[in-house]
């Protein structure tokens, strides 16, 4: 049995229909879009604005206890950065257990579909415990997110993270002994994981080097050729070039900085993304943009941590594909994270609408730009077959409610202004995954027990 519905403003890669026809089939897929209601079939009518859910390509789950318990200083750190942020975190690594994992990756999932997100790619680097020691199931913290993603309905592309050294010719510290795997451990992971896939038709499993200090260039190569046996389209991502002593480190210890090294000696290509990007020469811009590569912008965790400012008009304008990541989760709102994006780059230039560029005569939308390009740097990043609300592609629909106050008098042409620039009311009613309703008035059924849990989790890690 298929389901047609009726949106009353259905966002389509070209513009909008107003009403749109959607048919979704049971296996979750669309099957056509169309202007025209079909003749003779029941549709089911929903009021407000159609968008296709976004994937958010960059998040570390559990970092989500941290937000707000870092924000002090004191006589002995009266300069933070990320490196003294990262104590912190480190803290909280040596207390986490799969128990608590599971319950803080369920309330930021939930988070990010109540914000129209609907996948997330899961940089995922906590595996054993303490000590370093596997657990009896070597993927039980994976296993751990898994569940939270189907505890929610949220859509996980998980990538194991491959994390070998403490920085380049650098042993690890005691509490990154739960990251690490030799090459061939961790690609037995990887395996494991991908077996997982016939129970678990949200899931896709990937890779990711944690960053150039932390592997080693033979590790690299080796991982990625056993990925590649694998799965020749499996999506690759890596940390890059997040701050200047990053940059600084790797080009003293590889002999080109991390960008330009990876462009010379691994090849990037359309299954790349490359988290944070933040500090790219003009050579490194060009070189990303034309590799097809995704930069992993992480606006409002980037500055929260003091890193810096991804170059987005340079690199948008050289046609670069980018998409947004939450990260820390300091916030887990698109809009929010796209509007310090461009208003970012607002304050920094002195000047309005950015990311918009004049094309012909017809206005061209800051918000519609943002949006659409997002929403398709994190589909590439994702590689879930969605992305678009059109035949073929998986049916992720969130409908945003018109009476909203950040949307109220707004029609289609504005909408996505309204959302991203306009106001901070949360817009987002409905939510749609694989074609299944998670979220319906701004509500998941299982909401409070997962409160709860991320609740009881919380008074472990820190009273």
């Amino acid at each position: 049995m298929t389901t047609i519905y009726e949106v009353e403003h259905l966002h389509q890669p070209g513009g909008w229909l107003s009403p749109g026809y959607v048919e979704v089939g049971d296996e979750g897929v669309i099957g056509s879009v169309s202007a025209a209601k079909p003749a003779g079939r029941p549709v089911e009518r929903l009021r407000g604005f159609g968008v296709p859910g976004l994937s958010n390509l960059h998040s570390h789950a559990f970092q989500r206890a941290l937000a707000g318990r870092t924000e002090f200083v004191t006589a002995t750190r009266s300069e933070d950065n990320l490196w003294t942020w990262r104590k912190e975190m480190y803290r909280l690594v040596d207390r986490l257990t799969p128990e608590a994992y599971e319950a803080i990756a369920a309330l930021v999932y939930l988070e990010m579909l109540q914000f129209g997100m609907t996948a997330v790619c899961e940089f995922h680097y906590v595996h054993h415990l303490s000590g370093g020691h596997a657990h009896a199931n070597a993927a039980e913290m994976s296993d751990r997110l898994i569940a939270a993603a189907d505890r929610t309905g949220l859509g996980l592309t998980l990538l194991p993270v491959l994390y070998a050294h403490g920085g380049i010719g650098k042993p690890v510290e005691e509490t990154q002994k739960r990251f690490v795997h030799s090459v061939e451990d961790y690609l037995t992971l990887i395996d494991t994981l991908r077996g997982r896939r016939a129970a678990h038709p949200n899931l896709r499993v990937g890779l990711a080097l944690h960053s150039l200090r932390a592997v080693t260039p033979d590790e690299a190569r080796a991982a990625l050729a056993g990925m590649d046996a694998m799965d020749p389209a499996a999506r690759l991502h890596i940390h890059v070039s997040e701050t200047t002593h990053e940059v600084a480190e790797v080009k003293a210890g590889l002999g080109a900085r991390p960008v330009q090294w990876l462009l010379d000696n691994l090849g990037l290509d359309d299954r790349w993304c490359l988290v944070h990007a933040t500090h790219l020469d003009a050579a490194e811009i060009a070189g990303a943009a034309a590799s097809g590569a995704v930069a992993g912008i992480c606006p409002l965790t980037e500055a929260t941590m003091g890193d810096g400012f991804f170059a987005l008009p340079e690199y948008h304008g050289a046609g670069g594909a980018w998409g947004i990541g939450t990260d820390s989760h300091y916030s887990t709102s698109i809009a929010e994270e796209l509007r310090i994006l461009e208003c970012g780059k607002r304050l920094e230039l002195r000047r309005r609408n950015v990311i918009a560029r004049p094309d012909g005569g017809a206005p061209v939308h800051s918000g519609r730009v943002l949006f659409d390009t997002a929403l398709a740097g994190g589909e590439q990043a994702s590689g879930r077959g969605g992305g678009a609300l059109v035949a073929g592609r998986r049916a992720d629909l969130v409908m945003l409610d018109p009476v909203s106050h950040v949307l109220l008098g707004h029609g289609p042409d504005t909408v996505l202004d309204a959302w991203i620039l306009g106001g901070t009311q949360n817009p987002v009613r409905d939510v749609m995954v694989a074609g299944r309703w998670v979220i319906r008035d701004g509500r998941h059924p299982d909401e409070e027990a997962i409160r709860a849990a991320y609740r009881t989790a919380a008074a472990t890690l820190f009273d």
